[in-house]
């Protein structure tokens, strides 16, 4: 199974393609997808979306698990996350892959057992779960990857119910 992990975001969207075998995970491919601060809201989203199909085109995502949305102050950058969000979700929908969200706590929880641990805290987790020599970089990256990794351990306890 493959689960595609989404980070996302505008500027910079983090994605994670992790395939599950048997006790395994084993990371594809990670990253982020950029774009310039200058160009029009809809080339971006457009952007999003050309660079994000080519991805799923290539690794064939059997689920998707997308970081919800958690803002308090700017409402801007949440409308902006918003939009990016919406892309990735009518692509998952497109592409009929299942749509899974938690919040950054289940992520969090599921990573290190931890609901308020800090960001290092996860992004070492993520380190040493995928038996990586490197935090996966930027940021986005490594939430993308912390996103995936709730999916794939959380739909354990679902499998359970």
């Amino acid at each position: 199974m493959i689960v595609l992990g989404i980070d996302p975001g505008v500027a910079i969207l983090g994605y994670a393609f992790l395939e599950k075998k048997s006790s395994k995970v084993i990371p594809l491919e990670y990253g982020v997808l950029t774009t310039e601060k200058d160009e029009k809201e809809e080339v971006r989203l457009h952007l999003i979306y050309n660079e994000l199909t080519a991805l799923m085109k290539k690794f064939m995502p059997d689920e998707m698990s997308v970081e919800s949305l958690y803002f308090t102050n700017n409402q801007k950058t949440a409308f902006q996350v918003g939009q990016a969000r919406g892309v990735v979700l009518l692509l998952a929908a497109m592409s009929n892959i299942p749509i899974f969200s938690y919040n950054p706590n289940q992520i969090k929880i599921a990573v290190t057992g931890y609901g308020r641990a800090g960001k290092k805290q996860v992004q070492e987790m993520v380190k040493r779960i995928l038996g990586l020599e490197k935090i996966p970089k930027p940021d986005d990256a490594a939430d993308a990857v912390a996103a995936a990794l709730c999916h794939i351990y959380s739909r354990k306890i679902k499998v359970l119910k």
